[in-house]
């Protein structure tokens, strides 16, 4: 199907409903959808339509009601009010399994799959193939291959690798396939790009658009405004659960998609002044770190990060970034080589003693598994790393109001958007809970910050937000070692990049001398 056609045709149905019958039918209507859970209505009255062959995105800041619309269409939430239809049935969706049936499929953005099976027996986990009782994995794997020639090569695959060996790009390539292979019709993407490098996400792309070609309807979740325009024929923006506007990608700019999901109007670069980088803060000398099962993470690196500037270190998941952070904020053991701080030895010293004693805040990669407990308050969270010490204790005891006063405080000056100090931080929004996890590590006394994928899944205008905490530690003379694999935002905030590959590190001239092409070559461990 041609998806340009399509595309304009689609604009002008919005323009006009009398071309409405010269349209093809949609392959999924959302008709009046409300969703309302207590205190809080996440949808209000939104209408959708997918057509076959077309890629439509969907934007909107965190807590703008896209994830629960999109568990609504995939049955993991029931509406309150409303209806969906998918090729013109009403859809009674209990649950992902009558999603999965009617052809709907959903690739979350933490992969679904078993890392020590195949590839091929994740595809078929749960449509298993028998015969007389056995798994027929010979006729499961025909099935799985006549699918994939289908594409021209663009989904060809190991069938019989493990999961484990595979690198992020071909994960999500399972993840699709899986999809196909139980007939999806309408596949939902959530945040695909997230972790990709750019070679892998233009072989997304061209997935992509290879399925849209043949029919199939495509719902693209991302934050990544620049994508939206390169690969989408149609645009929603949703804003405080409802849908605020429709657009094309020819007819529109990532700052107008911007203010449209804000409501004002964001700033998408952030201004840097030039400064002087001072002494080192942060030494790595000869670093050697091992990962659980005793293979080497991170082999025998060296590298510096001074006051006043921030070294971005950029790299694909899996090369080695997270035990190397871990290694430095005191939680992973070294298994040779130094690393000072201040000038003094913390290569064996615990989290306590490079954190607070040593003036070190860490904005770790997963906020939920290591930058958070969900089930405390606001107040509690805003003081893990400080609430044994005054001002926040005395005698042994909690001072609770001296928490408070602290937790207003940070709250105010970091946009953090809760109805309580004591509301639990599990029922904040994503960018929520990262802002507050930055508040918590930029403390006085601060001498490095090491973020970690600080904006991940955050919105856009949490993203501004937090790119200028990091710029104005930088500009106060602290040191920040930013980790990430968003290559905009490695150019965007830092003054010098090294690449991470395979545990070896890529030390390369500073930030204005490198173009993006260069830097995702470099990840993927192409020499550019």
């Amino acid at each position: 199907m041609n998806a340009a056609p399509l595309a304009e045709r689609v604009g002008r149905r919005h323009q006009s409903a009398g071309i409405r019958r010269n349209m093809p039918l949609p392959v999924l209507e959302v008709r009046g959808v409300t969703k309302h859970f207590p205190g809080v209505v996440a949808n209000r009255n939104i209408d959708l339509d997918l057509f076959p062959g077309e890629i439509l995105a969907v934007l909107g800041e965190n807590g703008a009601g896209k994830s629960t619309l999109m568990n609504i269409i995939y049955g993991l939430h029931p509406p309150t009010s409303g209806s969906i239809r998918v090729g013109g049935h009403r859809l009674e969706c209990r649950s992902p399994r009558d999603a999965i049936t009617a052809g709907i499929a959903m690739v979350h953005q933490h992969f679904q799959l078993v890392p020590t099976m195949t590839v091929l027996e994740n595809i078929v986990l749960g449509a298993e193939t028998t015969r007389r009782g056995v798994l027929d994995l010979a006729t499961a794997e025909r099935g799985v291959e006549e699918l994939c020639q289908r594409f021209g090569g663009q989904l060809d695959i190991n069938l019989q690798a493990v999961i484990d060996d595979l690198p992020v790009g071909m994960r999500q390539r399972v993840e699709i396939v899986k999809a196909l292979y139980r007939g999806a019709r309408i596949l939902i993407l959530d945040e695909p790009t997230a972790v990709l490098t750019p070679q892998e996400t233009g072989s997304l792309f061209q997935i992509m658009r290879g399925l849209r070609n043949q029919g199939t309807g495509i719902i693209f979740i991302t934050h990544k405004l620049k994508e939206v325009l390169d690969v989408a024929d149609r645009i929603v923006v949703l804003r405080q659960g409802a849908v605020v506007g429709h657009e094309r990608p020819g007819a529109t700019t990532e700052q107008a998609m911007a203010t449209m999901m804000v409501g004002r109007v964001p700033a998408l670069t952030v201004p840097k002044t030039t400064v002087v980088p001072g002494p080192p803060i942060l030494e790595v000398d000869n670093l050697t770190v091992h990962r659980d099962d005793g293979t080497t993470a991170v082999e025998r690196i060296s590298f510096e990060v001074k006051q006043g500037e921030i070294l971005g270190l950029a790299g694909v998941q899996g090369h080695g970034q997270t035990e190397l952070i871990e290694a430095l904020t005191g939680l992973r053991p070294v298994s040779s080589g130094a690393v000072r701080l201040n000038g003094r030895d913390t290569t064996h010293a615990s989290a306590r003693q490079v954190g607070r004693e040593g003036g070190t805040g860490h904005i770790p990669e997963d906020r939920r598994a290591y930058g958070m407990v969900a089930s405390f308050s606001v107040a509690q969270n805003l003081v893990l790393n400080l609430c044994n010490q005054p001002p926040f204790t005395r005698w042994g005891l909690l001072r609770l109001e001296a928490i408070r006063g602290h937790a207003r405080s940070k709250v105010a000056a970091f946009d953090i958007r809760t109805t309580s100090l004591e509301q639990p931080l599990a029922s904040l929004s994503g960018s929520n809970q990262q802002k507050l996890v930055v508040a918590r590590e930029i403390r006085n006394g601060l001498q490095l910050l090491i973020a970690s994928q600080p904006t991940r899944g955050v919105d856009v205008g949490s993203v501004e937000f937090i790119h200028h905490q990091i710029v104005q530690q930088r500009d106060a003379g602290r040191a920040v070692l930013l980790a990430s694999h968003d290559l905009d935002e490695i150019l965007a905030l830092a003054d010098r990049i090294a690449v991470m590959f395979e545990g070896r590190l890529i030390n390369l001239p500073p930030t204005a001398q490198i173009d993006r092409n260069r830097l995702g070559l470099l990840m993927a461990g192409i020499p550019a």
